[in-house]
């Protein structure tokens, strides 16, 4: 309605203005029968009144199909009217609707071809780290542990390179089933040994209750991969120990990852999980990306979980994934 009344707020002043001036028109000319003229003025508003209500019934699903802010766009390609205005604007949302969707349908393309070069090329860059990680065994140290340091990290970029990439098709990828959570994470440690031996710090696992949650293995496994590299970063040269804790809280099983390094300020907090936000502490640790955590956000978020940050400057930071609905194993 106030869309219609906005459209015709021009035509019922000009009425109203045309009924006015022949008004005046006839009184000054000598015409002195006012009821005539008032019974004139009447009728005509009348009239308009009729004419107003009649066009906007037949034109009232156009008014409000323009006038609300649709989220489906299925219901935006519903049949308005059979007035011709309506039928021309049926047509032009068909119309824009078809290109909107060729767009995207181009746009989805060139994302799966980006998709699928980053896949290939992050294989095929594994291939000569590999190479070179075989070479560096013969050679003498510190140079063989240097290497192997300096090809974790590139391995280490990579891997996030390719996880970032496969978030745009994320839904797609899921896979979620029963995992126990002692065996997760004896897998990451596993996988981490050198990186915990480089840098002297080593993980003390406390598995308070032995757990099974409803997860997706592999993006677990980039989880707690990226909250443990943190940990040992930030960590390093301060304490030789992380600590992760598995165990049940309410209907909730809790992993718990802590570290006693440097901390987060306070005022980083709320931003620690923004893409590309690397704080106080990414300026100090020129190797912060602000990828890290914010793809463990966007998984977590994805896979139906929470998490939790707790941390005091100068003293570590502890982090925490909720699971709802865990298992006791025996």
């Amino acid at each position: 309605m106030k869309l219609f009344m906005k459209e015709h707020i021009g035509f019922i002043a000009l009425q109203c203005m045309q009924l006015l001036f022949i008004s005046m028109i006839l009184i000054l000319s000598g015409f002195h029968e006012y009821a005539i003229l008032l019974y004139c003025v009447v009728i005509s508003f009348f009239l308009l009144f009729v004419y107003l209500i009649f066009h906007y019934y037949n034109r009232r699903h156009m008014y409000k199909k323009l006038s609300i802010s649709s989220i489906d766009l299925q219901q935006l390609l519903e049949r308005t009217d059979n007035t011709p205005i309506g039928e021309a604007l049926d047509q032009l949302t068909k119309t824009q609707y078809q290109l909107f969707m060729n767009h995207l349908k181009e746009a989805e393309d060139d994302q799966a071809n980006h998709l699928k070069f980053i896949n290939r090329w992050v294989h095929q860059m594994k291939t000569p780290l590999s190479v070179i990680e075989l070479s560096a065994q013969e050679l003498d140290e510190p140079e063989s542990s240097n290497i192997r340091e300096e090809t974790g990290r590139i391995k280490n970029g990579l891997n996030t390179v390719l996880y970032m990439a496969r978030m745009r098709t994320i839904q797609e990828d899921f896979q979620i089933k029963p995992v126990e959570l002692k065996k997760i994470i004896q897998a990451v440690n596993q996988e981490n040994k050198r990186f915990y031996i480089r840098n002297e710090v080593y993980p003390r696992v406390t598995i308070k209750s032995n757990l099974t949650v409803e997860t997706d293995e592999k993006w677990l496994f980039f989880i707690i991969d990226q909250l443990l590299h943190n940990a040992v970063k930030y960590t390093a040269g301060r304490s030789n120990r992380i600590d992760i804790t598995v165990y049940k809280r309410a209907e909730a099983a809790v992993l718990e990852i802590t570290d006693y390094g440097v901390g987060i300020p306070v005022h980083d907090k709320k931003r620690v999980f923004q893409a590309f936000y690397t704080g106080d502490n990414g300026r100090t640790f020129r190797e912060s990306t602000g990828i890290g955590l914010y793809l463990t956000k966007e998984v977590i978020d994805y896979l139906g979980h929470t998490i939790e940050v707790a941390s005091t400057v100068d003293k570590g930071t502890t982090f925490r994934i909720c699971f709802t609905k865990p298992q006791t194993l025996a």
